[in-house]
């Protein structure tokens, strides 16, 4: 059986209120639609046990806080407001997140968040599940996490740093999970060029004979 997405594995300290007014979430749900019509974000009853799977993020202008997709939002067609958190701070070297929202945070908020603490550059995240890319990442000469390190812990967190210091992940914009069946991350200055890494690299991986997500 498929290890449950969705399931926080790091310190939430939270507060069940909705998101501030100034919280925009109209590009962030745009994209998100895009990776659901995809079939990099979303539910299908012969994926992963007919769990949600993918998570979608947005820094918010001038600063490290950013917008997160709630955790088990996955088989959600369209999301409001209140299917989604504001991460407000995030430690990994303490394991901590804290967050304000009607959902609590997605379960990989912890790796979205170390990201956005790598790379100032970085305004978008999308952590799509893409068995293509994921199947052919060493044919298109991507960077792997390590397979023994779990999806949304600390040593993902300092996996993913790893990554960025020893191969071209940060200037490819995306790495894939090697512990986290068809974990896939992409990442740049703005939701169009996270979405558009995504999509080149699912199209070479078809170009090699990989099957279409389903």
């Amino acid at each position: 059986m498929q290890e449950q997405e969705g399931v926080i594995k790091f310190q939430l300290f939270y507060q069940a209120a909705p998101l501030p007014a100034n919280i925009d979430i109209t590009e962030l749900n745009a994209w998100r639609t895009l990776c659901v019509q995809t079939g990099m974000l979303g539910q299908h009853p012969e994926r992963y046990d007919n769990y949600g799977f993918g998570n979608i993020s947005q820094r918010v202008a001038g600063g490290e806080h950013f917008i997160i997709s709630g955790t088990q939002t996955g088989g959600k067609l369209q999301l409001s407001a209140a299917d989604y958190a504001l991460v407000t701070a995030c430690l990994p070297a303490l394991n901590r997140i804290s967050a304000q929202g009607v959902t609590k945070p997605s379960s990989e908020a912890m790796t979205h968040g170390q990201l956005y603490q790598l790379l100032p550059q970085v305004n978008f995240i999308i952590h799509a599940h893409c068995p293509a890319i994921w199947q052919y990442a060493d044919a298109l000469a991507l960077a792997q996490t390590a397979a023994q390190v779990p999806y949304g812990t600390v040593a993902m967190a300092e996996e993913v740093s790893r990554l960025f210091q020893q191969s071209e992940a940060a200037a490819q914009g995306i790495f894939t999970m090697a512990g986290h069946e068809d974990g896939v991350v992409t990442f740049g200055k703005n939701a169009e060029t996270s979405f558009q890494i995504l999509m080149r690299y699912y199209a070479a991986a078809l170009a090699l004979g990989a099957t279409p997500n389903r």
